[in-house]
């Protein structure tokens, strides 16, 4: 295997390496971005969960209004019962009618709440509907994603150490180097060179000295010969003849 061949091998492993790890960062945006979209329902439920509480607060409320107004008036008429004067049971009388109508007034207050209230029920169950029917198509997503992150991870983990090993069959060490610097910069870093003279990963049209040495190259490798590093004059990137 010539050098330009041990490089080529590392860099379909380093592809791989490069899409797992691409997809690793993207997986957990996507897991967040479904997550988020729950949230929005959840809020809406919370919503309505609110709402049917300040409901029954007022439903409470006003019974314990009205409660306390029928306990006063009680209280007003026993001690009404011990007055002497009519001058006294009459004030009392006025005292009694005023609390009455306040009373009233509570009572018709409580009725109204309580007639509110199956409408804000239903915002509930409405809500809680829909929450529970999401919550489970997103817990599902979830646990698809995590599969999949556990998945990528284990076949992440065998890719680097299939990497060592290509990295071994790269006998020339200036080729590892130059490779190594390059490929944080350019993707691919090795790139075959037409034969009408182009650049296959930048597509640009290299000197006939390029492709010469190139030819050389290739015919060095068939020999068993060393190679040399020939690079694109636009990118750099390592060329090579098929």
């Amino acid at each position: 295997m010539t050098v330009i061949e041990a490089l080529v091998d590392l860099q379909e492993v380093d592809g791989r390496i490069r899409e797992m790890e691409l997809e690793l960062k993207d997986l957990p945006r996507r897991k967040a971005l479904e997550t988020a979209r729950l949230s929005g329902v959840s809020a809406d439920l919370q919503a309505a969960k609110a709402g049917q509480e300040y409901a029954e607060q007022r439903i409470r409320g006003y019974e314990e209004e009205a409660k306390a107004l029928a306990d006063k008036i009680q209280q007003l008429k026993t001690t009404q019962m011990g007055l002497k004067t009519n001058k006294e049971y009459q004030d009392f009388s006025i005292q009694i009618d005023l609390v009455t109508h306040e009373l009233t007034a509570a009572e018709n207050n409580q009725i109204a709440a309580l007639d509110e209230l199956p409408a804000a029920q239903a915002r509930v169950k409405d809500a809680q509907s829909r929450y529970d029917a999401e919550k489970g198509g997103v817990d599902a997503f979830c646990a698809e994603i995590d599969g999949r992150m556990a998945e990528v991870s284990s076949a992440l983990a065998e890719a680097q150490k299939e990497r060592a090993e290509k990295v071994k069959a790269v006998t020339d060490p200036k080729f590892l180097l130059y490779y190594e610097r390059l490929r944080t910069k350019r993707w691919p870093v090795v790139a075959a060179l037409t034969h009408d003279g182009v650049c296959d990963g930048c597509h640009l049209v290299q000197p006939p000295s390029v492709g010469q040495l190139a030819d050389a190259n290739a015919k060095n490798g068939a020999e068993g010969k060393p190679q040399s590093i020939v690079a694109c004059t636009m990118c750099g990137r390592i060329l090579y003849r098929d």
